[in-house]
């Protein structure tokens, strides 16, 4: 099942994949043991499921009713909490959760949440446009461009200062770059479908999807790579914690079912983590 159809049935309406402050410092934390937080239907409905970066140790994160569905998980700064799309309560919101037995907070409307650095902000994408809210107090702003009725995907650089994220225009997407305080949004790349950019940790490079691959490219919008050139289709990847490395997902067809694997970033032969259900949208951290 492929994320737009996954998230649909979980009563979340996506529009098609546009496919689709000052310089912060992260907190300082203990080091904690890197993992891969996913979502899942290996339940039954959708949940949020951590791994070790091998695939072993998988744990379940969340719970809910029957009727509702966690999709699309991110994990904060700290590495101790994450947020996630619910349809809890019957409407499509960001939440969040201290990690492990924290209780559930929504947000608010929107989804394909992430943190900023400082982790004062969060990204969201709310009816089709691009909305970067405070924490505190709930301030928002749209940063998106008026022209850009279909974006999705936002992803901080890892200064803080600048959003990546997708668009669709007519028949084509496209990704740009806009300051996360608001202002002028620059085109990145708009060929094969690219969507779904996420930042390395040097914020050098950018990896993205297109309609069957997992690509980077330059923040300056040239050197442009090809990382996964398997059978099948590859979407969703993010770079893991020392940027080396990149987690995916694989299907024999749009239709899934999904499994997660990990890549060399520059390419090479990939390592499958899991397999039976569909597990999608990975984040490593």
């Amino acid at each position: 099942m492929s994320r737009a159809t996954a998230i649909a049935a979980a009563g979340i309406v996506l529009a098609a994949c546009a496919c689709a402050d000052d310089a912060a410092t992260r907190p300082a934390t203990r080091k904690r043991p890197p993992r891969i937080v996913f979502c899942s239907d290996r339940d039954g409905p959708w949940r949020i499921f951590s791994c070790r970066p091998d695939g072993s140790d998988v744990k379940r994160l969340t719970n809910a009713a029957d009727d509702a569905h966690d999709v699309d998980p991110a994990w904060g700064p700290d590495g101790r909490s994450i947020l996630f799309t619910s349809t809890r309560g019957g409407k499509a919101g960001v939440w969040r959760k201290a990690l492990p037995a924290g209780k559930p907070e929504r947000i608010c409307d929107g989804d394909q949440a992430e943190w900023s650095p400082d982790a004062k902000r969060v990204a969201l994408r709310r009816a089709g446009r691009i909305v970067v809210r405070r924490i505190a107090g709930g301030k928002e702003k749209v940063v998106s461009p008026e022209a850009l009725k279909l974006c999705s995907g936002p992803a901080w650089s890892p200064d803080g200062r600048t959003l990546a994220f997708a668009a669709r225009t007519g028949k084509r997407n496209a990704m740009y770059l806009v300051p996360a305080a608001g202002g002028a949004a620059t085109k990145l790349y708009d060929k094969k479908g690219a969507c779904e950019p996420h930042f390395a940790p040097d914020g050098k490079r950018i990896v993205y999807e297109t309609e069957t691959h997992i690509c980077t490219i330059g923040v300056d919008g040239k050197s442009n790579r090809l990382v996964t050139w398997f059978g099948g289709v590859q979407r969703y990847g993010r770079y893991g914690p020392d940027g080396k490395r990149i987690v995916f997902c694989q299907a024999p067809s749009p239709a899934g079912p999904w499994q997660l694997y990990v890549v060399p970033a520059g390419g090479g032969t990939p390592t499958k983590l899991t397999e039976g259900a569909s597990d999608m949208y990975p984040d490593w951290r």
